[in-house]
Order: C-alpha cells, then structure tokens, then sequence
C-alpha cells in the first residue's frame, strides 16, 4: 500500500486521475458505502468455516483501491506497472479494479448537484424539462481481435475503419457536456440501427418536443419521431448542380456542422482517456468502462462549468484603464475625481 505522502500527491495531481481533489472526495463518499456492502454480501453469500472478518486484512484500502481504477481509466496503466505502485500483488489490482469500475459505471451522469441521469429516457425528460436541444453522435473504439474460429467474430469489424472495435452513442447537450452513453455493440452495427435498438424512436414519439441534431448516418429517423430527430437534408443534385444550389447546401452544412460539433468535443474529452482511445483489456469489460469514464468525465464538467457560468457573470475590469490609473498615481499627478471611485480599490495603497 502507498503512503499518506504518496495518496496526498496522487489526489492533488490533476494529471494524475484527470479529477479534482473535490471530486475525488465525493467518489469517496458515495462509493465506499456501496463497495463496504457489497464486500459483506459477497463474504456473508457462501458457507464459511470462520467468522466474517477473521484471517489477513485488506492491503490496499478502498481509497488506494479507487485511486487504481482512476489512474487505470485514465492513462491505461498496465496492472503490474500498479501493483508495483501500490505495493500489492497483480492479482490484488485487477480484483480492485474490477469491483470499483461496475460501481462507476452504475452511479449515473450528474449534470447538475441534484440532476443525475440514468438511462436514456432521462435524458429526453431532462432535455424537455430544460427546454434544451441534444446532439447524438455514435463513435468507435478498437478492442482486441476475437479468437479465430470464435462465433460472430466478423461482427466486430467495422465498415468504416476495417478494424475491430465496438460502438457506442454519445448524447450530449448544446454545450458539449456529456449525458449518456449508450452500452457497446460490434462495430458492424449501424447507427441508426443501433439507435432505433436502444428504443429512441419511441422515446421521442411518446415523450416531450425535444430536438435532436444528427448526422447523416441517422437519416429515417426524422420521419418516425415527427421531425424531433434533425438530420441533414438529401441532397437534390448529385450531378451538375446549379451554382445557387451549391451557396444554399454549403450554407446549410456549415451551420449544422457548427451547432453538431459540440458531440464532437464530448467525444473528444472522452478519447483523452486512454483506456477508451484503444482498449487493450478484455472485450467484456468495455460495456462497464465507456459508462465509468463517461460518468467521470460529467462529474468534472459540472464543476468546470459551473466556474465557467461565474466567470463570465464576474463584473470585467478594464486592466488597460488600471494600468493607467496606477501609472499616474505613481507619478504624483491627480487622478480625475468620477474614475477614483472605480480605479480607487485597485491601486496600490501607500503603507508607508
């Protein structure tokens, strides 16, 4: 196990986990509890011939045990690079980090302090409460190659990439932040198929108006859900097409791709975790890892933004104008008596 010393700089290092030492303090909090219950449950489930509670002690304590998980999603650490870290065996790491990651993938999308989403109806509620529009997206990320002569395996060869990967659908808001991500199918999926599986059609017909911005890979939908799904528009000419025609398509296509690419940021932030820009580990955990990460990632947006929304709130100084002020007081010359009620509390005070 690490030190106090070793744990203090690895949660107050960003770099390290890629979250906020407040942040880190919450996980702690909500899920210690959850992981203390299910170990007891685990211990209490079978036939025992001691006592619960008797033989060796855990080495790694569930803080060092988050702390694996999170530098494990976030950098795609080896086990054994961190159970030299840690002090523990291999074993005693890829045991931590497989009861920590479902507990990530479980505790949902907090997109404010008392708002946590769950599941994709969820989101269109919240997006229909808040009155605001959404962005889906599906993206890829390549995984392992299945055994030959294992079933299905051209399933997970993708028809865009020639590559193994499995898919996902990333929903966010207008602003980039994330909301949900869908579990992950074989990259042969389609997206509109993988959306109309995972029931947005019915969703959206049976729930509040919401709009969603699309690309052209969920061309359909549109008609099915009464024009709450946008997409981009066919194109009339494929050949010889007028010039006035061309202005109008570009124009269009530019101010969809401006509003469309906010779920590429989200997709972006979530691809800066290693473990998701190639995942390395076994195929049956990417269903639990793309929801942990996901989650992580909109814990921290929350707090981000939330300073993002005071920052630009915050009465703006003109540091030109101060500069100035300070400037002439310096010199002895007088400064105009309608600026000293502004400039007054930012020049230096003479403490003799």
């Amino acid at each position: 196990m690490v030190g106090n010393a070793s744990r203090a700089a690895i949660i107050s290092d960003r770099r390290i986990t890629g979250l906020s030492v407040d942040v880190i303090a919450e996980l702690v909090s909500e899920i210690g509890p959850l992981w203390h219950e299910r170990h007891e449950a685990r211990l209490t489930s079978r036939p025992r011939k001691r006592a619960v509670g008797a033989g060796a002690k855990h080495r790694l304590v569930f803080v060092d045990r988050l702390l694996a998980a999170l530098v494990h999603l976030r950098h795609g650490v080896t086990h054994d690079v961190l159970a030299c870290w840690f002090g523990v065996g291999r074993s005693t790491v890829t045991r931590a980090i497989g009861e920590v990651r479902p507990l990530l993938a479980e505790r949902g999308y907090p997109v404010s302090p008392d708002v946590r989403l769950r599941s994709l109806a969820d989101v269109v509620d919240h997006l229909g409460a808040s009155g605001s529009t959404g962005i889906i997206d599906g993206t890829e990320i390549r995984v392992r190659r299945p055994a030959a002569g294992r079933k299905d395996r051209d399933k997970f060869i993708s028809g865009k990439n020639k590559q193994n990967a499995v898919k996902t659908m990333i929903v966010t808001d207008g602003e980039g932040r994330v909301l949900w991500c869908s579990p992950a199918r074989p990259a042969s999926c389609a997206d509109i198929t993988h959306a109309r599986q995972l029931g947005l059609v019915k969703l959206l017909a049976d729930g509040p108006a919401v709009a969603i911005f699309t690309d052209a890979g969920y061309q359909g939908l549109g008609a099915q859900t009464g024009g709450r799904v946008i997409t981009p528009p066919h194109r009339k000419f494929k050949k010889n097409a007028p010039d006035w025609y061309e202005e109008v398509h570009e124009r269009q296509r530019k101010a969809r791709s401006s509003r469309r690419i906010r779920v590429e940021h989200g997709i972006a932030h979530l691809k800066t975790r290693r473990s998701l820009a190639r995942h390395l580990g076994r195929r049956e955990h990417i269903s639990d890892t793309v929801p942990a990460v996901a989650s992580l990632l909109s814990h921290q947006q929350i707090g981000t933004w939330t300073r993002h929304r005071r920052r630009e709130h915050r009465p703006q100084r003109s540091s030109r104008r101060l500069t100035a002020y300070r400037a002439r007081a310096r010199k002895g010359c007088p400064v105009n008596d309608h600026l000293t009620s502004t400039a007054g509390a930012y020049l230096p005070v003479n403490r003799g």
